[in-house]
């Protein structure tokens, strides 16, 4: 097995408006694993357009830390900043635009 193929072990992608995420598994050359988080926004240039990345690397050792302190984060920001906000009504919007994107999709 090549270097390529070991690298990538899981991938997930989230699609944000302008922006995607991806969540990256990759091993290591000890195989050993690692999480790599890419923000990549779209920019208009000319006729097309140009993607930003911005990237992220978290280790095994830090995830659990990692993932209890974006939970505390969000959840002060819905509960004690933005209490009124419902904030279901953005999941609803995103599968709203994919069942309509699914819509254009259809063969006949």
């Amino acid at each position: 097995m090549d270097e390529r193929e070991r690298e990538k072990i899981y991938s997930k992608r989230v699609r944000a408006g302008k922006r995607t995420y991806f969540f990256d598994v990759k091993s290591t050359r000890a195989n050993d694993y690692y999480l790599t988080i890419t923000e990549s926004r779209r920019h208009p240039q000319g006729e097309g357009f140009v993607y930003e990345k911005h990237k992220m690397f978290l280790y095994k050792e830090d995830f659990d830390k990692f993932i209890e302190a974006l939970q505390e984060t969000v959840e002060h920001v819905k509960t004690e900043l933005m209490p009124d906000v419902d904030f279901t009504q953005f999941a609803q919007r995103e599968r709203d635009e994919q069942d309509d994107f699914a819509s254009e999709l259809k063969w006949e």
